[in-house]
């Protein structure tokens, strides 16, 4: 078992399995399978999941009227690219820092600030838009502002999930903060090509800036005393090389680390994609856009649902799924028709986000409390931090060579990367991959019983 504090949230990342079934357990089980929607019945996570599901459409409907205002400003997915990798490069310059912070500081404030924050970026991105004045540089600078406070913004309020659900509701409260988000991706898409084809996107980013009344408002109104605070760790020197040396001693959260890493930076580049789809390939509109971001949460939300009532995290479950995603990227590169492409969004949707939850849930149980803050912030930098290295890339690529090469490419990046770690993680448990009617499993490579890493 880890030691320290958390030994009693974290799973040991060494066990000894004398058994096939034992290689193949979760990750982290938690103490009993309960409900699809378990952690809604604690107080302080429903104000929380509230909240966010309003401040998520909002995001949505923003992320949506700003893509599509800078296509419409520049006709350049490169542009667009460039957008996208502006808001996440602060992830990837000061992630590690922002988990550092997170450790320090008390969640519930540290999020009323963040979340204050950008709403006010929003509001003042919508009076730049309406009042027609914006420029390309603005819709950047926004861009990268909203970067900056998710360095802080985004460890916070993963490791604020905790704190509010207790130990045994991770995994489940994990899986519903990802449906919220796809709920709230179904949801605002839709509204945002509404409006963008009515009115313009000004509105949008108004509305995106004042629906962050309602998580203030739900943090605002929780019963602290019902918390599960974790101890903020003092300020003291070497804090950031001890995160990246606990990391790298443990195979469980470097490797599924790792693999996001790879998927985040060339698989999750669908603003790019879509938008060159829909102006070059299909010749549609903002509807369009709308549309295809729509079928992907649809797909997402039901990935997040079946993750919440799957109840646990097994890193053979992040890999296949990694592999469908990344083979699923190369075969709609190529579709040849609209509608068969856009129903192919929908399964795209569903094992993208099963990687995410499921490593994300997978990384949290098996982290200590007091150091979840800064391996929180690794994971959220590599996932989203390497954005603006793969989105200028693809970008350019599908300027070049067409919507079609520029998604493919995607696709084999992280097919290849997904396999390579699959390959890696058998080989560091001293495993073999079997073929029989119940699918793909990790057996022992050898009889005689010795230490594994817990992969599968």
């Amino acid at each position: 078992m880890s030691t320290g504090t958390g030994a009693d949230s974290a799973p040991g990342h060494i066990s000894t399995p004398s058994t096939a079934a034992t290689a193949d357990r979760a990750v982290a089980a938690p103490a009993g399978k309960g409900s699809m929607f378990s952690s809604l019945k604690i107080r302080n996570y429903r104000l929380f999941a509230t909240g966010q599901v309003v401040s998520n459409t909002g995001t949505w409907m923003q992320r949506i009227a700003q893509d599509w205002l800078v296509l419409s400003l520049t006709g350049s997915a490169s542009a667009v690219g460039i957008t996208i990798a502006l808001q996440f490069l602060p992830m990837l310059m000061f992630g590690l820092y922002g988990g550092v912070l997170a450790d320090r500081l008390p969640k519930r404030p540290l999020l009323l600030a963040t979340q204050s924050a950008m709403g006010l970026t929003g509001i003042a991105l919508a009076v730049l838009t309406l009042a027609g004045h914006v420029q390309v540089w603005h819709v950047y600078l926004a861009a990268f502002a909203i970067g900056l406070v998710t360095v802080v913004d985004n460890p916070a309020r993963q490791t604020f999930v905790p704190e509010m659900v207790g130990k045994d509701q991770v995994a489940n409260a994990v899986s519903l903060n990802s449906a919220n988000f796809q709920s709230a991706r179904l949801v605002g898409p839709a509204i945002a090509g509404v409006l963008i084809t009515a009115v313009g996107s000004g509105w949008a980013f108004l509305l995106n800036g004042l629906s962050f009344a309602a998580p203030l408002a739900g943090l605002l109104l929780m019963r602290t005393h019902e918390l599960h605070p974790v101890e903020p760790r003092p300020r003291a020197k070497g804090q950031l090389r001890e995160g990246l040396r606990y990391v790298a001693g443990r195979p469980e959260l470097i490797w599924p680390i790792v693999l996001v890493g790879f998927i985040g930076t060339f698989g999750f580049n669908f603003p790019i994609w879509l938008s060159a789809y829909v102006s070059d390939v299909f010749h549609g509109d903002a509807g369009t856009y709308g549309l295809f971001n729509t079928l992907i949460a649809a797909g997402s939300l039901a990935g997040a649902l079946l993750a919440a009532r799957r109840g646990q995290s097994r890193l053979r479950v992040l890999v296949a799924a990694a592999v469908l995603f990344s083979a699923l990227l190369l075969v709609t590169a190529f579709a040849p028709g609209f509608w068969l492409f856009a129903a192919l969004l929908v399964p795209i949707g569903i094992f993208g986000l099963t990687v995410n939850v499921t490593a994300n849930s997978s990384v949290q149980m098996a982290t200590d409390p007091e150091m979840r803050g800064r391996v929180m912030a690794l994971f959220m930098m590599v996932f989203t931090g390497g954005t603006p290295l793969g989105a200028p890339l693809l970008g350019w690529i599908t300027d070049t060579y067409g919507a079609r090469i520029g998604m493919a490419a995607g696709g084999m990046i992280s097919l290849l990367a997904s396999v390579a770690i699959a390959v890696v993680l058998a080989r560091v448990g001293n495993l073999r991959v079997r073929l029989s009617r119940r699918g793909v499993t990790f057996v022992p490579a050898v009889s005689r019983p010795r230490e594994l890493v817990t992969v599968a």
